[in-house]
């Protein structure tokens, strides 16, 4: 930037940047050589050195390593979930049933979407209230209505990717399991702000993501309970349960080296980090409202203990396209967005926000910024110094 001005980067929800001490992790894993299926000394110590950031992995996410299967990112660990788990369920009788609840990550509607028109499945949208929460009864209402033997699986997201409310986990997936349905949780964006235990939440499968962690991309998980069946995606060599490919050895170290930075030993998230994000948010938060006095923070009360991610803040602006406002903030040297990076070029109205019961009018002027460990206050002042004048330009151009 002209002047020495600050680059302020707040889409840590899209990707957060690598530490330094997982790319050196992640380069010397590059450098060594071995196929971890190899028989021979190199592919045996490829493997051994798989199996321990297999191990630290699991034990971040509160799962067994024999549980844990290493995919090419969240969107893989999301489709190997929702479609396996469905086939894996087709013998039994009538479980042609997938509940989902509205507002989720595209890489779940389109898989759902994909099992109806492609697999026959029938799918039940779970409708969320206005912070962007599935309530538990609403979700007993669906599974009573439905018939739990007719419903082959749940999903539902750990925390919104767009408004960051956080899902009240535990008790979605005891009532999914009580009736005897499988709940897959999404906690890709969750990871590494909320505490994350799969064995204590009661989920059959849970998907993360190693960017969103400063990982690299390209590199994710499934856990996948013990006694949960799922038909691979992918065949050619059954390295892994229910998934098959030549293992990422240098995506698995750096994955547990961004976990070793953002987790204590015992796999909660490290609460300095944790409380430095929130005061960091809050003040945003605050500096936004007092420039303009009709935004909108939506999703979760912050001050609601556990009720929001502690790096998410969302608004609407009244009067102003949201795309806009991302244009005219880049050149002013902020990066934030509109929703998920996913959709990035597609103009739509995010769906998140029309699903919480948001007019198309008011969610076309959605901006969302998420802060990472690393933010500094500077960057928080870079936006709030180059806001109002985005939001004097996009008022002028006025809603497309």
């Amino acid at each position: 930037m002209p002047g020495g001005a600050v680059r302020a980067y707040l889409d840590h929800a899209a990707t957060s940047p690598m530490p330094e001490e997982v790319l050196e992790a992640y380069a010397l894993a590059l450098r060594s050589v071995g196929n971890p299926a190899s028989t021979h000394g190199h592919g045996q110590r490829a493997s051994e050195l798989l199996e321990e950031a297999r191990e630290r992995i699991a034990r971040a996410l509160g799962c067994d390593h024999a549980e844990l299967i290493l995919t090419g990112g969240g969107t893989e660990s999301i489709n190997l979930a929702l479609k396996g788990v469905y086939w894996a369920g087709r013998g039994s009788g009538s479980r042609d049933t997938i509940l989902v609840a509205e507002g989720e990550h595209h890489a779940t509607v389109e898989s759902v979407e994909w099992l109806r028109d492609a697999q026959g499945a029938r799918v039940r949208w779970l409708p969320i209230d206005r912070d962007g929460l599935l309530r538990p009864e609403t979700l007993a209402a669906a599974l009573a209505e439905e018939g739990p033997d007719r419903v082959a699986l749940v999903s539902f997201l750990w925390a919104s990717n767009e408004v960051g409310t956080v899902q009240r986990v535990s008790e979605l997936c005891g009532i999914a399991a009580a009736a005897g349905v499988p709940a897959h949780v999404d906690a890709v964006s969750a990871l590494g702000q909320v505490p994350i235990d799969f064995a204590a939440s009661g989920a059959a499968a849970l998907s993360v993501s190693a960017h969103k962690i400063g990982g690299p991309a390209g590199v994710g998980a499934l856990v996948l309970g013990r006694r949960t069946r799922a038909d691979p995606l992918l065949h050619g060599g059954t390295q892994q349960r229910a998934r098959s490919g030549t293992q990422d050895v240098a995506g698995a170290i750096a994955f547990a080296a961004a976990l070793n930075v953002a987790l204590e030993p015992d796999g909660g998230p490290r609460p300095e980090r944790i409380e430095r994000l929130a005061r960091l948010r809050d003040r945003l938060i605050a500096g936004v409202r007092g420039i303009d006095r009709g935004a909108v923070l939506r999703g979760a009360d912050p001050e609601a203990p556990g009720a929001r991610l502690p790096g998410n803040a969302h608004f609407t602006f009244p009067g102003c396209q949201g795309d806009s406002l991302v244009l005219l903030l880049d050149a002013a040297g902020v990066s934030v967005s509109v929703g998920s990076a996913c959709q990035a070029g597609v103009a739509e109205t995010s769906h998140v926000l029309l699903a919480m019961g948001l007019p198309e009018r008011e969610a076309a002027g959605a901006l969302r910024f998420t802060l990472g460990p690393e933010t500094a206050d500077e960057e928080v002042d870079a936006l709030l110094g180059a806001l109002p004048g985005a939001l004097r330009r996009a008022r002028a151009a006025g809603l497309a």
